[in-house]
């Protein structure tokens, strides 16, 4: 009764019939339905690289850094070198700063600074200003000499380069600062860019991709000083070499008060390779963070003292004894190694048996990868003379801008003199005086 006021017969009737139409015309349910598949377990993570070096030949980008082959165009086109730059350079900028950006690729002047990121800074829209690339070539940080082979031996790599990264960064035209005792590097960087213009290279559409692009070489009067990046730009404009207050930074107001990005002879001298062969080939080199190839400059006490393109992370160890003949008198003759040039903490024999050679495991030890030049002391170097003789080097070569440098660099080297003076005995400082 109840079920006949809640529904009318009618619909009720209509209802059941439906319901058992629905039952008749439907599919009989499968004896074994199928069993809902589990998803597919993702993939096991790519082995943490634990081993870095020594690099394969083939995967060397500086082929020429002993000046054992010719370094002139036609030399250079032999091993490689403006190989598919029309193509690279057509795929646009936006493609090449990606390419740098996967890389890793940080910066090979001594900062450190993620090269993609700094290069990306001047993709901005057009405000009326040209924009300009400089190379920082003034290479005068005590025990460095990596640019120095390049621009000497393979200065087409760096043309190449200047003409990727200037299109990368919209630039009209680039600059290459060399320190004015380079004279023979700076002879040899002239002649490849004369060659690079009559080749068609570089100059009014460049490489015939409707692009132009000049380059121009300016020799430094041999202030050390001037490898900041802006007493480079005072020094490119005429003044005096002297750093600039920042903000504003060169990406805004750079080189004749236009956006301009300085960067490093190594760092642009790879650009090319990179593009060529992928990010991906250069970022499997070395650990996260600390991604490619290095040039390192080992000099002091070794047999055999040398410049060698090396993977980065390579033990500090390994380094000395496969490329530079190992230490003066063996590894336990060893005292300290100044890693990444003078301007960076040395290190003494018990972290160098262990360090390896990237930015962030010399941070972890108190000191820096810089221009990754070792310079290595074994145990008849007088380190406290040692030290002085470098804090005489940066009083003499302070601009006095600033009190603390001005100051404080005259003070160190006063305060060093005086103790390397004082009596010394054994059983202070681990060697006979």
């Amino acid at each position: 009764m109840a079920l006949t006021k809640r529904f009318p017969l009618a619909t009720f009737l209509q209802l059941s019939s439906r319901h058992l139409a629905t039952q008749a015309t439907s599919t009989p349910p499968a004896a074994n339905p199928p069993k809902a598949q589990a998803p597919a377990p993702a993939p096991p993570a790519p082995p943490q690289k634990t081993k870095f070096g020594p690099l394969k030949d083939e995967d060397r980008i500086f082929t020429n850094l002993y000046g054992r082959h010719d370094w002139h165009l036609k030399g250079a086109m032999a091993r490689g070198d403006w190989h598919k730059t029309k193509e690279i350079v057509l795929k646009g900028s936006s493609w090449i700063i990606d390419e740098i950006k996967k890389s890793g690729l940080r910066g090979r002047g001594g900062a450190g600074f993620p090269s993609g990121l700094k290069w990306s800074f001047m993709i901005r829209p057009p405000d009326g200003r040209p924009k300009y690339l400089v190379i920082n070539a003034d290479e005068g940080e005590p025990g460095t000499c990596k640019d120095r082979e390049i621009m000497r031996h393979d200065p087409h790599k760096l043309i190449e380069g200047c003409l990727i990264a200037g299109h990368a960064m919209g630039a009209r035209a680039a600059y290459i600062y060399i320190r004015g005792e380079f004279y023979n590097e700076g002879s040899s960087v002239q002649t490849a860019i004369h060659e690079a213009y009559k080749a068609g290279l570089i100059g009014k559409n460049a490489c015939g991709t409707g692009y132009d692009f000049d380059i121009f070489v300016h020799r430094g009067a041999g202030a050390y000083i001037c490898g900041e990046e802006t007493a480079l730009i005072e020094s490119l404009e005429g003044k005096q070499g002297k750093p600039r207050l920042k903000p504003p930074f060169p990406a805004d107001i750079g080189l004749f008060g236009c956006p301009t990005t300085v960067t490093n002879v190594e760092t642009v001298a790879v650009a090319p390779e990179i593009c060529r062969r992928g990010g991906d080939w250069f970022a499997s080199f070395g650990r996260e963070r600390n991604r490619g190839t290095k040039l390192f400059c080992i000099s002091g006490h070794v047999n055999n003292p040398v410049t060698v393109e090396e993977e980065m992370s390579i033990p500090l160890k390994e380094l000395i004894e496969r490329h530079a003949g190992g230490v003066r008198g063996g590894w336990d003759n060893l005292l300290a190694i100044i890693p990444g040039g003078s301007s960076v903490p040395l290190l003494p024999k018990k972290i160098c048996d262990d360090v390896l050679m990237d930015f962030d495991a010399l941070v972890a030890v108190q000191s820096g990868l810089g221009t990754a030049a070792v310079i290595v002391m074994d145990k008849s170097t007088d380190v406290i003379k040692a030290i002085a003789r470098l804090s005489d080097f940066y009083q003499h070569e302070s601009c006095g801008q600033c009190t603390p440098c001005r100051e404080g660099t005259g003070w160190l080297a006063k305060m060093m003199n005086r103790f390397g003076k004082i009596r010394k005995n054994p059983v202070d400082f681990g060697n006979p005086s």
